[in-house]
């Protein structure tokens, strides 16, 4: 086991390194120019070329790769050319909120998504089945940002039960240290603020996790149909076994591996369908500050939040790899 994750580790390297190279070509092929952005449309020339130089964007292509390159492996992504702030700094302190935002979605949608589909597969051709089905497919075919309005129009205006936008109400306030507001708030000690937290958290993440739900139970029912056929079930079914040991310690965690390849990508596209919900709810997460960024043509802070929610994409996927491996002991000794 521990050879194949060094295997998985070492052929991540060359994957990363690709992935700083595409995302540095989007600041370098994107049609604009950063130093007249912060400059600004009347600045003269000679302001302009002091800027291009003082930014290194009059260097050739190699040169401004191997700066870029080096800058990424000292943790230096420069400055935003909106805020000004350093852009490692500024997602230090809202990718955590991406990553509550999705880590909380993705628990909802595995949730409900996993059981549904295990319901549906032991009542198939009942109705359960079908209406776990129907639920899916409305799931899977409401668009984001209907479903993100429709939830704020009746259960923050109509039936005020949430709030609308934010992470943390106006009345409260205490110190972030990793900026993942609910393990500061559990370990000050301060539960009214982690259950605001949570009170904010649940209508952006119910709209995130809707579609990974969907996607999720039905594959977990396909999975488990596939898998209830085998003549190992039987066996169980034959020993006498009771339903609930036969379907989830023997027929589920056979399955499950598909549905752990659905759930590692859906994982990966939370991350970037996240910055419509985090808009929608002024979420101040990663995904927002992308927008805002784009909007204000900050090259260089997109440059950086896409290059980290690709890192994150692949390394959910890597961690689906070792899942693999940890659920089916062939798959590692095939690949040794």
């Amino acid at each position: 086991m521990h050879r194949f994750v060094l295997r998985r580790l070492i052929a991540l390297l060359p994957t990363l390194a690709g992935i700083s190279l595409l995302v540095f070509l989007m600041l370098y092929l994107v049609p604009g120019d950063p130093a007249q952005v912060m400059l600004g449309e009347r600045a003269n020339a000679e302001s302009l070329a002091e800027l291009r130089a003082t930014m290194g964007l009059d260097q050739p292509f190699h040169v401004q790769f191997y700066r870029f390159f080096t800058g990424l492996l000292s943790g230096d992504l420069g400055r935003s050319i909106r805020t000004h702030e350093k852009i490692t700094t500024e997602l230090f302190q809202r990718f955590p909120a991406t990553c509550e935002l999705t880590l909380a979605s993705m628990l909802l949608a595995m949730t409900v998504g996993i059981s549904a589909g295990l319901w549906a597969a032991v009542r198939r051709g009942k109705i359960a089945d079908l209406l776990s089905m129907i639920l899916a497919t409305a799931g899977i075919s409401i668009p984001v940002f209907w479903l993100a309005l429709m939830l704020v129009l009746l259960l923050a205006f109509y039936v005020p039960l949430f709030p609308v936008s934010g992470r943390l109400s106006t009345h409260i306030y205490f110190e972030p240290i990793t900026y993942f507001y609910i393990i500061d708030t559990l370990a000050q000690g301060d539960f009214a603020a982690c259950g605001d937290v949570l009170w904010h958290l649940f209508l952006p993440a119910l709209t995130l996790g809707t579609i990974p739900m969907a996607v999720i139970a039905r594959m977990t029912r396909a999975s488990l149909l596939d898998v209830l056929g085998e003549d190992y079930i039987r066996t169980a079914w034959a020993k006498g076994l009771r339903q609930r040991v036969v379907i989830v310690r023997h027929a589920l965690k056979n399955a499950f591996i598909p549905t752990l390849t659905v759930i590692a990508l859906q994982f990966g596209y939370l991350l970037g369908g996240a910055i419509i919900t985090e808009t929608i709810f002024a979420w101040p997460g990663v995904g927002r500050w992308l927008f805002l960024a784009v909007q204000a043509r900050d090259f260089r802070a997109v440059q950086g939040g896409v290059l980290l929610l690709a890192t994150v994409f692949v390394l959910a996927n890597l961690i689906a790899d070792i899942l693999y491996a940890w659920l089916d002991p062939r798959i590692r000794y095939d690949k040794e």
